[in-house]
């Protein structure tokens, strides 16, 4: 391959054990997870390979950390008496999930350029794979970014008081927001005309990760932001891991707000329900 990894890539839609073909949705499916399991491993190859990558995932976290609890927190103050960096450690989490989507839509774009997607669409391997390949791959290196970043927070004082039931579920949300805001990433990364215009989305995601209540209570901002902040997904997932950790929270009562936890599963639910289908169509349709 252009990329210098070898890739072995099963032959989708190739005769079954008759000698015949079978096309049957079985077998389709039998395909599909199997070319779907080549792309992980290629991604993730490619991760172990470039340190660098690894590095700047880890290193945001740290950072973040750093600036919002150390740097900032002394002079934030969100009411009620509530102890700021326990109050932003779970928005960092979330911030740090919803900022994923660039990452994604660069080396979308990577590929693409350096001739790899069109590798992968000339094989005769399940259309689907590329795109859901990425998305679990994406899933997993967003495991590791939360296992450091709960290693740090645990450090720097944090800790979660909600049982270890509701502190997975806390978690499984985090990794949900991600994996939806991963087809964002790959419908962006090949709706893009080149790396440079990938770049340029770091513009759109940071307002999406901090106009929320990352850091901030919506009910500390003007009413029109405020608005704005209670109904981004990001700020559903801060506030349902807020109360699943057992964290202190402020609310300014809204519905949204109140059903915290519910929006974190609608929100992206449907974001996949809409972007997922994007990616496939746009994937199948490149360069046509």
């Amino acid at each position: 391959m252009s990329d210098g990894t070898a890739l072995h890539v099963p032959h989708y839609g190739s005769p079954g054990p008759s000698g015949g073909p079978d096309d049957g949705p079985a077998r389709r499916l039998h395909w599909a997870l199997a070319d779907c399991w080549t792309i992980i491993r290629r991604d993730l190859t490619h991760l172990v390979r470039q340190p660098v990558n690894i590095a700047w995932q880890l290193g945001f976290p740290i950072v973040s950390v750093l600036l919002f609890v150390y740097v900032f927190g002394s002079a934030m103050d969100v009411g009620s008496g509530v102890d700021y960096p326990t109050f932003a450690m779970p928005g960092i989490f979330a911030m740090t999930m919803s900022f994923g989507f660039m990452n994604t839509a660069l080396i979308v774009v990577i590929d693409r350029d350096r001739g790899v997607t069109d590798r992968f669409r000339s094989m005769p391997m399940a259309p689907s794979a590329v795109v859901s390949g990425r998305g679990v791959s994406d899933v997993i290196s967003a495991s590791i970014d939360l296992a450091a970043l709960a290693v740090i927070a645990l450090v720097v004082g944090w800790r979660s008081h909600g049982g270890p039931a509701a502190t997975l579920a806390a978690f499984g949300l985090l990794l949900l927001l991600r994996f939806a805001l991963t087809w964002i990433g790959v419908f962006l990364g090949l709706l893009v005309p080149n790396q440079e215009t990938a770049g340029g989305l770091y513009a759109l995601a940071f307002p999406f990760g901090m106009i929320s209540s990352v850091f901030t209570p919506p009910s500390m901002m003007p009413d029109w932001l405020g608005t704005i902040a209670r109904w981004n997904p990001v700020s559903s997932t801060a506030g349902a891991i807020r109360t699943l950790f057992g964290n202190p929270a402020t609310t300014g009562g809204s519905w949204v707000e109140t059903h915290a936890v519910l929006m974190a599963v609608l929100w992206p639910l449907a974001l996949t329900a809409v972007f997922l289908p994007l990616a496939v169509r746009r994937f199948q349709r490149l360069n046509r």
